[in-house]
């Protein structure tokens, strides 16, 4: 490999952190931890998909015991799932198959929990108490919310040939 070839695999490594760290700080913006925005940036963009925590520590530059628990995190959340191989004792993490419609379905989801508790809210201080205004306005905006998911169209499969906002022939 020529210097050259050498300056332009960590040029691109550069690009692929900076990007990394984009998709970390507006995760951090909805509360997920920086480290667990990383890891979850680097297994979006990594080659090989599957890395182990050694690799993806490596990678971010992020200690070992701080990306234990960022790791139980996402999968827990439902981004990654893991593996090991037969005769290895390494863990092997990926992004889980349709992570990001799991996990926002799940959100959804939550949004009719919410709508539960904010009704019962309503009933518990009256519908003509002022405090009852705040809680209205909490459960005005969740069945909003409800109503744009339940008249979404669905969600299409990932199609190589049809990306939004590019020209198709």
């Amino acid at each position: 490999m020529t210097a050259r070839g050498g300056e332009s695999v960590v040029a691109e490594q550069e690009q692929l952190l900076e990007w990394v760290e984009r998709v970390a700080m507006y995760l951090a913006r909805d509360g997920v931890p920086p480290i667990a925005g990383r890891v979850l940036g680097w297994l979006m963009i990594c080659d090989p998909p599957e890395q182990s925590a050694g690799q993806i520590s490596t990678a971010i530059g992020a200690s070992r015991a701080s990306l234990t628990s960022n790791l139980r995190l996402l999968t827990s959340m439902g981004f990654l799932t893991w593996r090991t191989r037969r005769g290895e004792r390494t863990v092997y993490y990926r992004m889980a198959e349709d992570a990001w419609a799991v996990v926002v379905r799940r959100q959804i989801a939550s949004i009719a929990s919410f709508m539960d508790i904010t009704r019962d809210g309503v009933e518990l201080v009256g519908p003509d108490d002022e405090r009852a205004s705040r809680v209205r306005q909490a459960h005005t905006t969740f069945e909003w919310m409800a109503k744009v998911f339940d008249n979404a169209p669905p969600l299409q499969a990932d199609d190589p040939e049809n990306h939004e906002g590019e020209e198709t022939s």
